[in-house]
């Protein structure tokens, strides 16, 4: 692990300078990028400009197959955002037969490269079709195949004849996966073989709301993005309030419905006695998760090192994060989908380790991380850094040089971001004034 005192040197990207100073406000807010991340536009442009950097560089992805394709979906379907209540929406399929799951399955994906990610992402060719989300109770043909799709158990044979042959651009987003060449798709038609018992069940129970579905899915060892895909599709709720959701709020709404339902249970178990933390480099970024004793409350913090994905500034760092306390937070995180990805993945550690404990991840991006490949990897990455052997503390001071020996970036600027942190080293606590049974032994001796 790189020290403060051997910083690499802030590498130089030709005309990213030049990109920085191009979008609007970002120079009087050096935020607005990580906060934005294509979700919100927030530099009032029609297209993310730092997305368009990157698509400058690639080829038009070349035609699939002409106006047919025939293959196997992983199963995977997409569900747009733009214009919503009328969106688009559509199959993923793989211009191969057999079992394509790998590549619609983020929780496999741990230890991958960049590469390969984007390999297995590369191929899928996205059907569309335009939609009303409220079309989820009444559905047409092809919004019934989609919901069939959603609660699929494994691959799906397929042919789509669409209106043109598929070309475009990798599409991107910080949130979903990223996917390759699209169009419009005329017709459709789906093989499949076994549905997921559980997934097909819920789907079927339309006394359930979302929430409760959601939840006992999981409880039933669902995988977290077959439940996001099943929520996507409108195929969980209550009759009458079912709807289609967008891939991408799909995944953060999961995100937050399961974590908020096992924090339930977390602020009821013993509080953590010690100081643990957990770390790991993948990806180009480095990780560090700290438990501190006490009750529950949960920071998630990130710090873009220059040139990096969505801070452009060939010069300064950024660093932000969100927290809430014990009892939750009710606004939406300005870090966007990870603050709830990370929270999920922690909750998970905290029921299996039977305590509730202050949580605060750290996490460091270096000029690796090249591309936006969705909330899965932070997810999956805190929880990979979970299942590590922890290591245990004895004082804040040894936390504050494990925190310095694990990041490039000096140790005031994590101290000056983090409100749980701050909270840890300047409140007393009861225990505080509590002797340790040893010394008070020791005092009668």
């Amino acid at each position: 692990m790189a020290s403060p005192s051997s910083v690499p040197p802030l590498p130089g990207i030709s005309g990213l300078e030049a990109l920085s100073w191009s979008i609007p406000g970002l120079r009087e807010d050096p935020t607005m990028c990580v906060r934005c991340r294509s979700a919100q536009m927030l530099c009032g442009k029609p297209v993310c400009p730092i997305l368009l950097k990157y698509h400058a560089f690639e080829r038009t992805l070349p035609l699939v197959g002409g106006h047919d394709l025939e293959g196997s979906s992983p199963p995977a379907v997409f569900v747009g955002r733009f214009g919503y209540p009328k969106v688009s929406f559509g199959p993923l399929l793989a211009p191969q037969h057999g079992s394509t799951e790998l590549l619609d399955s983020p929780e496999d994906w741990v230890g991958r490269s960049v590469s390969e990610v984007v390999s297995f992402r590369l191929g899928l060719v996205r059907g569309t079709s335009p939609i009303r989300v409220t079309d989820a109770e009444r559905p047409i043909r092809m919004l019934q195949d989609m919901q069939l799709l959603g609660i699929a158990g494994e691959s799906a044979e397929s042919e789509a004849h669409f209106r043109r042959p598929p070309r475009g651009h990798l599409a991107l987003s910080d949130t979903a996966p990223p996917f390759g060449p699209s169009a419009p798709i005329e017709r459709f038609r789906l093989d499949v073989r076994r549905v997921d018992p559980h997934l097909d069940r819920l789907s079927s129970d339309t006394d359930a709301n979302a929430r409760i579905a959601v939840g006992e899915l999981y409880e039933r060892g669902v995988r977290v993005s077959r439940i996001q895909r099943a929520f996507s599709v409108g195929v969980l709720g209550r009759h009458g309030r079912r709807r289609l959701v967008p891939t991408r709020w799909s995944i953060t709404a999961v995100d937050d419905l399961l974590s908020k339902k096992n924090l339930e249970r977390v602020r009821l178990l013993p509080e953590l006695s010690e100081i643990e933390v957990h770390r790991l480099t993948a990806l180009d970024n480095r990780w560090l998760i700290i438990l501190l004793p006490g009750a529950y409350r949960y920071e998630s913090i990130e710090a873009w090192y220059p040139n990096t994905l969505w801070n452009p500034d060939p010069t300064n760092l950024v660093v932000m994060g969100d927290h809430e306390g014990h009892d939750g937070r009710t606004t939406y995180a300005s870090i966007g989908g990870c603050y709830y990805a990370a929270r999920l993945a922690t909750s998970e550690a905290l029921l299996d380790r039977g305590r509730q404990a202050g949580v605060v991840v750290l996490r460091e991006v270096h000029p690796g991380e090249i591309l936006p490949l969705g909330v899965w990897n932070v997810r999956e990455y805190v929880r990979a850094a979970m299942h590590r052997p922890a290591e245990r503390l004895a004082s804040l001071p040894e936390l504050s040089r494990t925190i310095a020996s694990t990041f490039a970036i000096p140790l005031p600027r994590w101290l000056a971001a983090s409100a749980v942190l701050h909270e840890a080293r300047t409140q007393r606590r009861l225990d505080d004034w509590i002797p340790s049974p040893a010394l008070a032994a020791g005092s009668v001796s």
